[in-house]
């Protein structure tokens, strides 16, 4: 039976990429699949860039709230702030990151700096199950839009295989939630967050 599992997924990111749109394709597609599945939002200063964070979690889960070191799949918009959730992760917890950055404001005006990519993803990578970090701002300008980010990360997600579901079923909530003026551009995003993730077997960090 389909609700005989127990997943959570936590999506981190900052205002403008889309990351609440991911989750509820998320979530929907998961119900079309047969699923309970429960979404929660929190928003920060999302229209000034502030951090955005949001949640699903699929099956006979009593609550949509994922606590720390809960998470089984962490889906990050933004490297940095991927990296300020690694507290909800555990041991086997997959990691699906953009690596592009989005600089803050703080950065911006000079109050702070920027902490190493490297740095954090290697952190990342000795800390989780599974680590697949991808530059999402570059493809989704490749596909056309840079507004496609969170169709890039969703792409990537659904090569890992861990979602239990079949992939056509999400690719089908897509395509039904698009604009049509919008819908090529964002399969295009779509498949190369896919065809990127699918090579990270033999390099872990797709640049």
């Amino acid at each position: 039976m389909p609700n005989d599992i127990k997943l959570r997924i936590f999506c981190t990111g900052v205002g403008g990429q889309g990351t609440l749109l991911a989750t509820r394709l998320l979530g929907e597609a998961a119900m079309a699949a047969g699923f309970m599945a429960q979404v929660s939002e929190t928003h920060g200063m999302a229209q000034r860039g502030g951090v955005v964070e949001s949640t699903l979690v699929l099956g006979a889960l009593s609550s949509p709230i994922i606590s720390l070191g809960e998470a089984d799949i962490l889906i990050g918009f933004e490297v940095l702030e991927t990296f300020r959730s690694l507290n909800r992760c555990h041991a086997n917890t997959l990691v699906v990151t953009n690596i592009g950055v989005n600089v803050p404001y703080t950065v911006a005006t000079g109050q702070t700096t920027y902490p190493p990519v490297a740095e954090m993803l290697n952190i990342l990578q000795d800390s989780v199950g599974r680590l697949i970090g991808l530059n999402a701002n570059d493809l989704a300008l490749q596909a056309g839009s840079a507004l496609a980010v969170n169709m890039v990360l969703l792409g990537a997600l659904l090569s890992t295989g861990r979602l239990p579901f079949e992939p056509e079923i999400l690719v089908k909530v897509v395509q039904t939630h698009t604009p049509s003026k919008h819908l090529t551009t964002n399969l295009q995003a779509f498949n190369l967050g896919r065809e990127a993730a699918m090579t990270l077997t033999a390099a872990p960090i797709h640049k």
